[in-house]
Formats: structure tokens, C-alpha cells, sequence
């Protein structure tokens, strides 16, 4: 038996979080650290993710929705206000502005009077997952990538206990990426990432070994309880392996697999949402259960987050499941459980040769930025998603409360959904707004041209642009000035979308055949194919939806017009125009339907297209789609509405009844 006085200590506990403003933020941090939280995980709003600011066209309606809007150093202060940062373990969700994000920490905890090389903590700053399945890229790969190698070179001596880049496989999963393909993807991500930090010389040689050990990983942990716990075990071996044997790690410390983990969010379901504690259990335990592969830190989702934005209490629950596993179960008093299994072995090992071959796929390619490029790995990823809906669609992938099981008591904790979420602050937008437009009222503006052009000269050369943007930071540039700045000089990119090469996937059984023979009865009625537009209006990224709604719809016969993601309602409307579609379609997830919807219904009245439906999905409560329905809205549909076929039944009598035809 182990000696039972010499438990493991926990894995670092936190929730994800962040909203409205910075001072709101703040005093959750604290009340969360009080409940028992050992470390911080920032949730920042889509502006700040993707470099604009509060005042942006592009922000309408993003402010403060899914994070708090952090524009400027100001803001930044605020934040972390009576937090003392020497002591802090603090995560950063953040990729495109991640350099930014990590000068501003390293401002104010030097008003606090921390040295940086005392900081700990985390930046994502893992851009090729956004190409692929989140969206808050800015630039291309290149300079992307470049950034990322600055900031890991920059980390290495001035803030040494800080992991600079946090490969984030958890929203490849998301995306749909099946186990094999999320090891896969992952490794080549880092891969590609190390391999530019050693090829720029920024790092001597001596010191790579350093930067190795400073990677951390970010991942998924889905409802298959053996297979994501196997998943992790493969992680940490080829993990070992790569660094062993392509860049020569000989320290077995530098070589450790290190992780946190998010559990699988957009897994929870709006049907029977109860449900979902089990499920976050489940996926908690497969990364804990194993001590030789487990989490460094857990942060868990609410129960009600396929409604909306959870409240305080939730999130309080959810850290409360973490506590009964560390401090109540006996888990952390004993070795690797399960060690020496045969199921465990052959399943790990499964997962490695899989994993393998798909890296080597895309290393022949030229590596992940190349397989971005192309387009390969989203294709890869929407095809499996399509799969995957597919099998539910068709019952044989089981989701209780969804496909089956669908009988129910009243539940009491949505007998009022209203109360069951809480609700966005409705003056956040305008309060940032004028929070950043007083800020920079009050700056030496001469200074903040000064450190802006200083950017500019040096990120058309290979200097490391970490120290320009501290001085941005301090002269009080804003994250929209930093990231607009690197904008001339890089540009914009807009990334494959997948849609276009995925086979159907889709049982052409009874259903569809009925929807795709009404498709084709009421083009030839009009006189030309049906077309339909799906648009992302606003910062959101969560394209996944989007995009599965894009293939079925070009299953059931329709010409479908997809650009992808973050366009303006002036921009959705120009397509529906010039592309004279029969219906629009709008996909938002981050909770600016009720600001981004009315816009485009605005401006399609403005165009004249009076005959053309607008149908709205996403996470929406009950009472905001009650609303928009009200307002001339055809159909909203939620996560509850998993049959994508019946969307598209819907979709062609929502364009008969606007045309006259019914």
C-alpha cells in the first residue's frame, strides 16, 4: 500500500472566465480565487482576440460577450487590480494578439513591482488551430508564425517560468477531429513552431532545450472515457519521442508532456442540460484518472453553457466537481492505475500508429502551415464532423436527452430559462467604448506615433518585435492601433474554408431524398437553382456549424454561397445580392445575435430582397429567439435542432411561402 500521508499534490483548478468589463472581471477572479481556485484562465471578448477595438465596426455587438474587452494597458491594470501577480498562475486565451496581451501582463505586474522573470502563467498563441477550426486569426501563416517565434524567443530569458505558446487541440476536436487526428495535428503544429524557433537563431543552441521545455498543450477531453484517457498516454509518448529524437532533448524533464485541459463544451447539450454534469464528470476523469498522463490543470464548463452564458453559481459548480475528485476521493494517494493493462496498451498503441501516419502525411506535405495553406487538414476535419453528425443523425451515435431517451420530467433548473443564464450586461459595448475613447483623449499621442511607426520599420525587418510593442504599450497604443499597425505591413488573410471538397456523407435515405426532390420541384417553379447564403456575421469564429449547415444544404441540392467567417451585414447583404439567393442564413455563437440580426434585416430591407427568408442559428435563449421570430425572423434554430436535414426541409417552405408558391 502507498504511504497515504504523501498524496500527489492537485492539478492547478480554474475556471475560464471573464465578461463585460474589467472591473466586473476582476472581482469574479477574486471570488473565485476565495471559492478555492489556484489559478486564473482569461477569457478575453472577440475584439481583443482579433485586434480591434471596442469602437470597430466589426466589434458591433461583440464587446464583452464571450470575455472582457482588454484594449489598452488601462484595462489591463484594472484586470488584475489587488491580484498579486508574483504569486499568480495565470492563463491567457489568446493567439493572433497574443504578443500584445503578454506585453501589456508584463506592464502591469512591473507596477506592481514584479520582476518579470517571476511571472507564471500561459499564452496560447497557438495560430494554426485558428485556420483551422476557432477564427481569430489576424495575419497569415508566415507572419503569424513569426510573432509566435519572437514572443517563444523573447520568453526563453526575460520571463523564463512562462509558457509562451500552448498548442490548443481542444477546438480541433470541436471542429470534429477524430483522436488520431487531433495527436496529429497538435505534434505538426509544434513541430512547425519549433522548428522556426530553432531556424531563426534567435535561441543559441545551448538554450533550445529551454524553449522545448516551455511548450505546453492545450486539450480536449470528450465523453469516450478510455479512448481520451488513451488518447493522453499516446500524447505524452510521441510527445517524448519527438523531442527525444528530432531536436535531441536529452533532459527527460524538458521532454515531459505538459498539459491542461478544457473538457468538451460544444459536446453539452440545450436538450435535458442536467445531463451534461455527468458528461463534464466523464471527461474530467479521463484526463485525471491516470497519473503518468495526467492534467497539470482542469478547467471545466458549466452544465448550462448550450444555453447561454453561465452564472457565478455555475461556474462555482463546476469547480466544486474538481474539489470532491482531489480532496474527498482517495485518487491522488495512489501510482498510474493503470499501468500494465492490456485493453490500455493495445489502445494507445492504436492511436500512436494512426497518429504517425497522419503526421507523416502532412510533414510530406511541407508541414502544418503548408496543410493549412492547402486546405488539407480543415477539409480533414469538416469531412470528420460531417461524419460524425451523420452517425447521429442516423441513430447510431447515441446522445441521451437528444436521439434518445428524449422522455422527461420537468427539469427545475430551466423552469424559467431566463433566470436559468445570466444575462450580458446591455451598457458593456457602450461603456468600453467610451472607455477607450477617453484613453486615448488622454495619451501623448506623439508618443503612440512614435512607437507605432517604430513597429512598422521593424517588423519589415527579422528584429523580434516584443520590445516595439512594449513601448506601444507603455506610450498607450491599443490592442486595434498594435494590430492595425502590423496589418499594413502584413495584411489580412482569409483561410480555407474546407466546404468545397467534402464528399457527402449524408444517408441518402428517405428524408433527404424528400427534401433534394422539393429543392429541385421548387427551382424549376422559379425558374433557376436554389440558392442559399450562409453568413458568420461579426468577430465570431465558431464557424463548425456553419460550415456542417454548408454541406447539407449543398447535399439537399441547393447552390450554396459560403465566404466564411467575420463579415459585416453590409457585406452578407452585398452577397445576397449579387449572388440573387433564395435564402440567407446566419450563424452566430457568441451572443451578439440581438445587436448583428436586426442589422442585416435592416440593410436586406434597404436592398429590396422582401421575398428572401432570413433563418438565424446558434445559442440563442428562448426568449431572444421568440423575439426575433416576432420581428420578421423566419426560423431560429438551436442546438436542440441536431436534425440538419429537417433544417433544410424548413428552409425550402420558409422560400415557398416568401415566393408565393405554397
Amino acid at each position: 500500500m502507498p504511504d497515504k500521508t504523501v498524496p500527489d499534490k492537485p492539478w492547478v483548478m480554474r475556471t475560464y472566465a471573464g465578461h463585460s468589463s474589467a472591473a466586473e472581471s476582476n472581482a469574479l477572479y477574486r471570488r473565485n480565487l476565495a471559492k478555492g481556485q489556484t489559478g486564473l484562465s482569461v477569457a478575453f471578448d472577440l475584439p481583443t482576440q482579433t485586434g480591434y477595438d471596442p469602437d470597430h465596426e466589426l466589434s458591433r455587438g461583440e464587446v464583452g460577450k464571450v470575455g472582457v474587452p482588454i484594449p489598452h494597458l488601462g484595462a489591463m491594470r484594472r484586470l488584475f487590480q489587488d491580484i498579486p501577480l508574483e504569486t499568480m498562475n495565470t492563463s491567457m486565451t489568446i493567439n493572433a494578439t497574443a504578443m500584445w496581451l503578454l506585453a501589456m501582463y508584463q506592464v502591469a505586474a512591473e507596477e506592481q513591482g514584479v520582476d518579470p522573470s517571476q511571472l507564471q502563467g500561459t499564452t496560447q498563441n497557438d495560430i494554426i488551430k485558428e485556420y483551422l477550426s476557432r477564427g481569430t486569426y489576424v495575419f497569415g501563416p508566415a507572419p503569424s508564425l513569426r510573432l509566435t517565434t519572437d514572443m517563444i524567443a523573447y520568453t526563453v530569458t526575460t520571463i523564463p517560468k512562462w509558457n509562451p505558446l500552448n498548442i490548443c487541440s481542444y477546438h480541433l476536436q470541436e471542429a470534429g477531429a477524430t483522436p488520431t487526428q487531433e495527436l496529429a495535428y497538435a505534434l505538426t503544429t509544434a513541430i512547425a513552431v519549433l522548428d522556426s524557433v530553432r531556424d531563426s537563431g534567435q535561441v543559441p543552441q545551448e538554450e533550445f532545450e529551454k524553449v522545448v521545455g516551455r511548450i505546453s498543450f492545450f486539450v480536449n477531453a470528450g465523453v469516450r472515457f478510455v479512448e481520451e484517457m488513451c488518447k493522453m498516454r499516446a500524447f505524452g509518448r510521441l510527445w517524448d519521442e519527438i523531442t527525444r529524437e528530432r531536436y535531441g532533448v536529452e533532459d527527460p524533464k524538458m521532454r515531459r508532456f505538459r498539459y491542461g485541459v478544457q473538457v468538451n463544451s460544444l459536446g453539452l447539450t440545450e436538450a435535458q442540460p442536467e445531463n451534461n454534469v455527468q458528461r463534464i464528470v466523464l471527461e474530467m476523469l479521463g484526463v485525471t484518472l491516470s497519473k503518468d498522463a495526467r492534467a497539470r490543470a482542469v478547467q471545466l464548463p458549466a452544465w448550462n453553457e448550450a444555453l447561454g452564458l453561465p452564472r457565478p453559481w455555475d461556474q462555482q459548480w463546476s469547480l466544486r466537481l474538481q474539489q470532491v475528485l482531489a480532496f474527498e476521493s482517495d485518487l491522488l494517494e495512489y501510482d498510474d492505475i493503470f499501468e500494465g493493462s492490456v485493453v490500455v496498451e493495445a489502445k494507445v498503441a492504436e492511436l500512436i500508429e494512426g497518429a504517425k501516419a497522419e503526421i507523416d502525411r502532412v510533414q510530406a506535405m511541407g508541414g502544418a502551415v503548408a496543410a493549412v495553406e492547402s486546405g488539407y487538414m480543415k477539409q480533414a476535419l469538416v469531412g470528420s464532423h460531417s461524419e460524425r453528425r451523420a452517425r447521429i443523425e442516423a441513430g447510431e451515435m447515441k446522445v441521451v436527452g437528444v436521439n434518445s431517451y428524449t422522455e422527461t420530467e420537468p427539469s427545475p433548473l430551466t423552469a424559467d430559462l431566463d433566470a436559468a443564464i445570466m444575462t450580458a450586461d446591455p451598457e458593456a459595448e457602450g461603456n468600453a467604448i467610451a472607455d477607450v475613447q477617453a484613453w486615448r483623449s488622454q495619451r501623448d499621442q506623439g508618443a503612440v506615433d512614435e512607437a507605432l511607426n517604430r513597429l512598422q520599420r521593424e517588423a519589415k525587418t527579422d528584429a523580434n518585435l516584443m520590445e516595439a510593442t512594449l513601448e506601444a504599450v507603455r506610450a498607450g497604443a491599443t490592442v486595434g492601433e498594435w494590430a492595425g499597425a502590423l496589418r499594413e505591413v502584413f495584411g489580412e488573410y482569409r483561410a480555407p474554408t474546407g466546404v468545397s471538397g467534402v464528399a457527402s456523407v449524408a444517408d441518402a435515405g428517405a428524408e433527404l431524398t424528400a427534401v433534394r426532390e422539393r429543392v429541385r420541384e421548387t427551382g424549376e417553379q422559379l425558374g433557376t437553382r436554389l440558392r442559399f447564403l450562409v453568413g458568420k456575421p461579426g468577430l465570431d469564429g465558431h464557424s463548425n456549424g456553419a460550415e456542417q449547415i454548408a454541406v447539407r444544404a449543398r447535399d439537399a441540392g441547393f447552390e450554396v454561397v459560403y465566404q466564411g467567417i467575420r463579415l459585416t451585414p453590409a457585406q452578407i447583404v452585398a452577397a445576397a445580392v449579387a449572388e440573387d439567393v433564395h435564402a440567407v442564413g446566419l450563424s452566430i455563437l457568441s451572443g451578439s445575435h440581438m445587436e448583428l440580426v436586426p442589422e442585416v434585416q435592416r440593410a436586406m430591407a434597404e436592398a429590396g430582397l422582401d421575398d428572401v427568408p432570413l433563418i438565424v442559428g446558434g445559442i440563442i435563449p428562448d426568449s431572444d429567439g421568440r423575439r426575433m421570430e416576432a420581428s420578421g425572423v423566419a426560423a431560429v434554430f438551436t442546438p436542440k435542432d441536431f436534425g440538419m436535414t429537417s433544417i433544410m426541409d424548413r428552409i425550402v417552405d420558409e422560400i415557398r411561402a416568401a415566393r408565393g408558391l405554397n
